[in-house]
């Protein structure tokens, strides 16, 4: 989670590494200044104020992905195990009574070898944890930043809009770790299911209120491509963007089918209006990137569809989900 935009996650065969990235056009240093209050969010979870970022300085040495291992090397992809490194998400909250309920989310982070709760964690673009709620058919996204009690419970209000099965990830660090994690655990909402078809994959993506984001470049499957994110509101380019979390954009990708899961943010360049970054897929497939990006005091979020290994624009033989 750093500014920039540099992904680093699923090294391996199994693993996504998203580096290097740099914003198009002129490069600034990274942000580490307080973050504004927001106005809301298009996605419906992030915090009215982000706390200013700990350990800044590390921005620019990159921002290794969660759920790799000290030698670089991940064993399965993040947000796929409910437990690793002896760290247990324990959700409370597993059912949701209704679709579009107002629920608190209740949930801990346990260690194993004491059954103790985590009490002490690193902060990361000014946040101990965050919080991922994704739909199983990745129509459905939000990203939370739930409050924690002094007993280590951590708890948050979500409004889930349709039925049927989620998957939660938390994204942290532990204090006592150098390397962070993702965990996972699954979610149910009551009521009438049927699933979304996955949407399908486009250049372009509506951010509500004038707001588009275009997507250039295109996902390869096992070797490093080139995407370009720009934001226009009706038809103008942004070009000043503001620093959200200490950075100008935060992106969330999910492997339609197992729901595999990296947490990326820039890490040096913008402020708009496009940012660049170097992608390797773990394999061919279906990915759902979101993009979270700050602008008049207001977060929003980008959704793109990708297909690994062709063209962002590509049709895809089948939806893989």
């Amino acid at each position: 989670m750093k500014t920039g935009l540099k992904i680093t996650a699923f090294a391996a065969a199994v693993a996504a590494t998203f580096g290097a990235a740099y914003g198009v056009g002129k490069g600034v240093d990274p942000v580490t200044a307080g973050e504004q209050k927001t106005a809301g969010h298009a996605g419906g979870g992030h915090g009215k104020e982000a706390e200013a970022a700990e350990g800044a300085e590390k921005a620019q040495d990159g921002h290794a992905g969660h759920g790799t291992s000290a030698a670089g090397a991940a064993a399965v992809p993040g947000g796929l195990q409910i437990s690793e490194r002896g760290y247990t998400l324990d959700l409370r909250t597993r059912h949701i009574a209704a679709a579009g309920e107002r629920t608190e989310l209740s949930f801990a982070i346990t260690k194993d070898d004491t059954g103790r709760k985590v009490t002490a964690y690193r902060t990361e673009h000014g946040k101990q944890l965050h919080l991922i709620v994704a739909s199983r058919d990745l129509t459905v996204y939000r990203h939370l930043h739930p409050a924690r009690a002094a007993d280590g419970t951590w708890r948050t209000p979500v409004e889930l809009p349709k039925a049927g099965g989620y998957r939660v990830f938390a994204d942290f660090t532990p204090r006592a770790e150098k390397e962070g994690l993702t965990l996972g655990a699954d979610l149910a909402v009551a009521g009438k299911y049927a699933p979304g078809d996955l949407p399908a994959a486009s250049r372009t993506a509506d951010a509500g209120d004038g707001y588009e984001v275009r997507l250039g470049g295109g996902l390869g499957a096992g070797s490093a491509s080139e995407l370009t994110l720009s934001v226009a509101r009706n038809g103008k380019p942004v070009t000043d963007l503001q620093p959200y979390l200490g950075s100008y954009g935060h992106l969330v990708a999910l492997r339609s089918g197992d729901l595999a899961y990296l947490h990326v943010h820039p890490n040096k360049g913008g402020p708009g209006p496009g940012v660049s970054f170097t992608a390797t897929a773990p394999s061919n497939g279906t990915y759902r990137l979101f993009l979270d990006f700050k602008h008049n005091g207001t977060v929003r979020t980008a959704e793109f569809t990708v297909h690994a290994g062709r063209s962002a624009g590509d049709r895809p033989e089948e939806h893989g989900h």
